[in-house]
């Protein structure tokens, strides 16, 4: 038998089916294939019927498309969930205190553990949070942390997500489909709820209401970019399920210092506003003096403590890739503990020696641009012609700070359900993680995403991957 070269999280090399999977393979081994094909098709009916799409940019045919989604759940234990639920909490901290510590006193700098031009020569520091310490010092309230797994008990942090992490929506709508569909698999098997999370998110964006607050219960909005934004399903899914308004720029007004939503009976006071409008378009006066998408005077209202920002202005920082090469060094700053779940090892092609390595191996790495998203400006080497090749090496040597590098790592794989039967596909994960000042709520799950292409390792939608339903198993 020759040696598998990816991680198989649901069969043992002899064809047992892995301990979390136990109860669901003798359940699956008694499903007729082609009534389960057909169930796939009935989920593919439910999700076009309650509008669950997505817009690709830059594409002539931008419709709004469907995220495929798959039918066999990505299961994981108790004992592995604990893991990785102390080690994101670990790391979701640190994020937090590092942003806090960059926007104020700067400690971390000073003791030469993360290079001052890394921050300033960053386009997502924002000079204007210079000072500012958000109502209960949370600058990170949600984050999505991106991981992926090569082994039995070996995960990595791939990136963070910290600005404004999207994909909840779809976590929530996999549960509910798989609830409807196989109802006889919730009562086998202890599978942990997810459908909580709308509750836990308003609860715990109310614990960040400005001190000011005194009412009885924080107003809370969603503020959407409008209909045309690619994730316009999710604010509108999140507004809905936990009970705030959806609002864009125009029903909003500063008046008498605080933020103000335009209703029937007149202008009510705000106390958090839940933002999925980008930095630069947030406050025409403050930042981009043409944005039609933001709150005019919102950003003097936010330096009085008159209004909660969730995400706070300026974490996406913590997104850059370049950055995320020092995040052992910045948990171990503020927590004094060493980082439980591991980085990537990662080039950063600013420095001479890294480009040149890089340049040299660039059919055997990954090169993603520091500020890049969604699957795009990437480089996938070893699935890269000799022309793609060329062609990067040429963006690399015209502009190497723009890009990191690091190793094309072998992706753990959950089957998926194709005509011919289970298929292995690249999976990665995206648990949600909310932070108030009492707590950090992690929910158990979160949302897989699977390269639906053989042999592809790029899971984003927007570049053909799809989606599953993530169970973590009770103890």
């Amino acid at each position: 038998m020759t040696e598998r070269r990816f991680f198989d999280e649901m069969v043992l090399e002899g064809g047992d089916a892995r301990s979390p999977y136990a109860d669901y393979q003798k359940w699956f081994a008694n499903e007729d294939p082609k009534s389960l094909l057909k169930k796939s098709a009935e989920a593919e009916t439910f999700f076009r019927r309650i509008g669950i799409t997505f817009n690709v940019y830059g594409q002539k045919d931008a419709d709004e498309r469907l995220i495929p989604f798959d039918i066999v759940p990505r299961i994981i234990s108790a004992k592995e969930w604990r893991v990785l639920e102390k080690g994101i909490e670990q790391r979701v901290r640190a994020l937090n205190a590092f942003l806090a510590d960059i926007y104020n006193k700067q400690e971390i700098l000073k003791a030469g553990r993360v290079p001052e031009h890394i921050i300033s020569r960053n386009a997502a520091f924002l000079p204007q949070m210079i000072g500012m310490m958000p109502p209960g010092g949370v600058y990170t309230h949600i984050v999505g942390t991106d991981l992926v797994r090569t082994g039995e008990n070996e995960f990595y942090v791939l990136e963070d997500n910290a600005r404004t992490p999207s994909g909840v929506s779809y976590m929530l709508e996999n549960r509910e489909t798989m609830l409807q569909m196989f109802p006889e698999l919730f009562t086998k098997m202890k599978v942990r709820p997810v459908s909580s999370y709308p509750a836990e998110l308003r609860r715990s964006l109310g614990e960040c209401a400005p001190p000011n607050f005194n009412g009885t219960k924080p107003a809370v909005a969603v503020l959407t970019p409008g209909i045309h934004n690619s994730a316009y399903f999710e604010h509108s899914f999140l507004a809905d399920h936990m009970g705030a308004e959806l609002v864009e720029s125009s029903d909003l007004r500063v008046i008498d210092g605080r933020v103000q939503m335009r209703t029937t009976r007149g202008y009510k006071a705000l106390d958090v506003i839940y933002r999925r409008v980008d930095d630069e378009y947030l406050d025409p006066l403050t930042f981009n003096p043409d944005s039609l998408l933001g709150v005019p005077g919102i950003m003097d209202a936010y330096r009085a403590g008159n209004i909660t920002i969730a995400n706070a202005p300026g974490t996406g920082i913590a997104d850059d890739k370049a950055l995320y090469s020092y995040m052992p060094d910045i948990v171990e700053f503020y927590t004094g503990e060493k980082a439980i779940l591991q980085n990537v090892p990662t080039w950063r092609c600013s420095e001479e020696d890294s480009l040149k390595y890089v340049l040299d191996n660039l059919a055997e790495l990954v090169v993603k641009e520091v500020h890049g998203s969604g699957g795009y400006g990437m480089l996938v080497g070893p699935a890269a012609s000799k022309k793609e090749l060329k062609a990067f090496e040429a963006k690399l040597r015209a502009r190497p700070d723009n890009y990191v590098a690091q190793p094309t790592l072998a992706l753990s794989t959950v089957p998926i359900m194709t005509k011919a039967g289970l298929a292995p596909r690249h999976v990665d994960l995206r648990p949600f993680v909310l932070v108030s000042p009492k707590r950090v709520h992690i929910t158990a799950g979160g949302l897989t995403r699977v390269a639906l292409k053989e042999g592809s390792l790029v899971v984003n939608s927007s570049q053909g991957g799809g989606t599953k339903d993530t169970w973590v198993l009770g103890d």
